[in-house]
C-alpha cells in the first residue's frame, strides 16, 4: 500500500544517495561551524546550564556520547537533547523563514547524536556523512516551511524539527524506505506542541528548549518505529482522523518543490548579533540611525516603523516584555536596544540590563509599526525571501530623518560574500567565551581544511569538543 505523497516523497529522498556539489557542501561546513560555535556560546547562560544533563537525574551510561559541558557522556536520547538545546537556547544560530519558520539546525542534536551512536557501534560514519544528512533535513524542515503554516493554526514550528530528525535518523538506523515511511507516519501521528509559550503574556525558556526536544523525539520515534515496524500510510488523508483534518484545518500539508539542496543554499545565518530573525533587518537599521543621529535620541518625539506581516504578528505588539525570552523576540525592543547603543548583545535581552536602562521603554513607547504589503510579498517571494524592515526617527522640532530601509540581513544568500568574515569573527569569539587559548584554536583549525574534517570519523570529530572548561 502506498503512503501519501508527502511521506513518499520525504522518504525517497532521505533515502536515496544524494551527489550534493561543492557549493551546497561549503555552505553546509559553515553551517556546522556556526552551530557549534552557538553551542559553546551557549555554556555561558546559566538558565541553558540548570537544563543540562541527563533528563534522568545522574543517569550516565558507559559508552555515551560526549557532549561539551556535560559532567560526563549522555545516552543517545539525553545527548540529542542536549545538543539541541545548547544549538538552539541563544537563537543565534541559521534559520529559514517562508509561511512557517524555524530553524533547521535545530535538527543537528539528533543528527550529531544518531551519527556518534552508529559509527560508535561499528558502521563508520564520516563528518561529510553527516553533514549530507544535515543537508537533507535542513531541506525537509525548510521546503514544508514554504507553504505549511503551523502558527496560523496555533502549533509551533518544531513539529518539523521532530519529522526531519526522525526521518534521518531512520535513515542512520539502515531502516531503508519502508522503514523511514513508517517512522515519518508515526511523527504526523504524534502530533504537535502549541505555540502558547512563544506568544505574549506566556512566553517563557522552553522556547530556548523546545527545539531540543523535538530533535529528541524525532531520535525516540525511529528508534520505537524499529522495534515493529508499523506505521499510517493514510496518516495525512485519512478523512475522520487524519492530520489534515484535524491539524490542518481540513487543508492539505503538501510540498511545494522537490527535495534537493534548496533550503541550505538559501540559509540565513545569523551573522553579527543575536536577534529574532524577523528583526535583524531592523536592527541593522537602527544602528545605522544611531551612527548618523547618536547625539538627537534624546530629542525624538516618534518612531516609525514599517516591516512586513509574519513580523507584525508574531513579534511586534507586545504588552509585556517581562524577561529575556520576551525581550529577544519583540522587534520594538529589539529595535530599541540596537538604537540606543548601536550594537545588539545577548546581554542587552537579561531583567537587569532591562531595569538599568530605562531608555529602552522611553523609547518603544514612542514607536508605530504598520505592515509595508510590498515587504510582505517580498518575503514569500521564493526569488527574494527578503526579511525587510525600514526604520524612521521623527523629532520634536518635526523635523525627521530618512527612511532607513534594510530589505536583506547580512546572513541573507545575497550578501553571502559579507556573511563568512563575520562568521568567522563570531565562531571565534564563541569558543575563546569558553575554551582556553589552545583548545579554542586547534578547534577553529578543524575547519580550515574542509576535505581532513569531511573524512574525520564524526565519534572523533565530536570527541575534540568534549573537553571541560579550565
Amino acid at each position: 500500500m502506498n503512503f501519501d505523497n508527502v511521506i513518499e516523497e520525504i522518504a525517497e529522498y532521505v533515502n536515496r544517495d544524494n551527489a550534493f556539489d561543492d557549493s551546497t557542501m561549503t555552505i553546509s561546513n559553515l553551517i556546522l561551524k556556526d552551530s557549534m560555535g552557538c553551542m559553546v556560546k551557549s555554556l555561558s547562560n546559566k538558565q541553558c546550564q540548570q537544563m543540562m544533563g541527563p533528563i534522568e537525574e545522574d543517569h550516565f551510561p558507559d559508552g555515551g556520547i560526549p557532549v561539551p559541558g556535560a559532567q560526563k557522556p549522555l545516552n543517545l536520547l539525553d545527548a540529542s537533547w542536549n545538543i539541541g538545546l545548547l544549538v538552539r537556547w541563544l537563537d543565534y544560530n541559521d534559520c529559514f523563514l517562508a509561511a512557517e519558520w524555524g530553524h533547521p539546525s535545530d535538527n543537528l542534536g539528533g543528527i550529531l547524536a544518531m551519527a556518534y551512536h552508529v559509527s560508535a557501534r561499528g558502521s563508520k560514519i564520516t563528518v561529510k556523512d553527516t553533514l549530507e544528512l544535515m543537508v537533507k533535513a535542513h531541506e525537509i524542515q525548510g521546503v514544508l516551511s514554504l507553504s505549511n503554516s503551523l502558527n496560523k493554526q496555533g502549533y509551533d514550528h518544531v513539529f518539523f524539527v521532530k519529522l526531519a530528525t526522525a526521518a534521518v535518523s531512520a535513515k542512520l538506523l539502515g531502516m531503508g524506505t519502508i522503514g523511514i515511511k513508517h517512522t515519518i507516519s508515526n511523527v504526523f501521528a504524534d502530533g504537535l506542541p502549541l505555540r502558547i509559550y512563544r506568544q505574549s503574556p506566556n512566553v517563557t525558556a522552553r522556547k530556548s528548549w523546545a527545539a531540543g526536544d523535538a530533535t529528541m523525539r524525532g531520535v525516540q520515534l525511529s528508534l520505537i518505529t524499529r522495534k515493529m515496524n508499523e506505521g499510517y500510510p493514510d496518516v495525512l488523508s485519512e478523512q475522520n482522523w487524519g492530520f489534515n483534518k484535524n491539524i490542518m484545518n481540513g487543508n492539505d500539508i503538501d510540498l511545494e518543490r522537490d527535495l534537493s539542496d534548496y533550503v541550505v543554499n538559501n540559509i540565513l545565518l545569523k551573522a553579527d548579533f543575536p536577534a529574532e530573525f524577523h528583526a535583524q533587518t531592523g536592527a541593522e537599521a537602527a544602528m545605522e540611525l544611531n551612527k548618523r543621529y547618536k547625539e538627537r535620541l534624546g530629542d525624538i518625539e516618534s518612531i516609525n516603523i514599517e516591516t512586513h506581516e509574519s513580523a507584525l504578528r508574531i513579534i511586534a505588539n507586545k504588552k509585556q516584555l517581562t524577561n529575556p525570552s520576551d525581550r529577544d523576540h519583540s522587534l520594538e525592543y529589539i529595535i530599541a536596544a540596537a538604537l540606543l547603543n548601536g550594537d545588539l548583545k545577548t546581554e542587552y535581552y537579561y531583567d537587569e540590563y532591562h531595569r538599568q536602562n530605562p531608555g529602552i521603554d522611553h523609547l518603544i513607547d514612542k514607536m508605530n509599526v504598520e505592515e509595508n504589503i510590498q515587504y510582505s510579498r517580498d518575503y514569500l517571494d521564493e526569488e527574494k525571501r527578503s526579511v525587510s524592515n525600514a526604520v524612521q526617527l521623527v523629532f520634536n522640532d518635526r523635523s525627521t530623518t530618512e527612511w532607513f530601509e534594510v530589505e536583506y540581513p547580512i546572513g541573507h544568500k545575497f550578501r553571502r560574500d559579507e556573511v563568512k568574515p563575520i562568521i568567522d569573527r563570531k565562531f571565534k569569539n564563541n569558543l575563546d567565551s569558553y575554551y582556553q587559548n589552545q583548545k579554542a584554536e586547534e578547534l577553529s583549525t578543524l575547519f580550515e581544511e574542509p576535505n581532513t574534517l569531511f573524512n574525520m570519523e564524526i565519534c572523533d570529530f565530536l570527541n575534540r569538543w568534549n573537553i571541560q572548561k579550565d
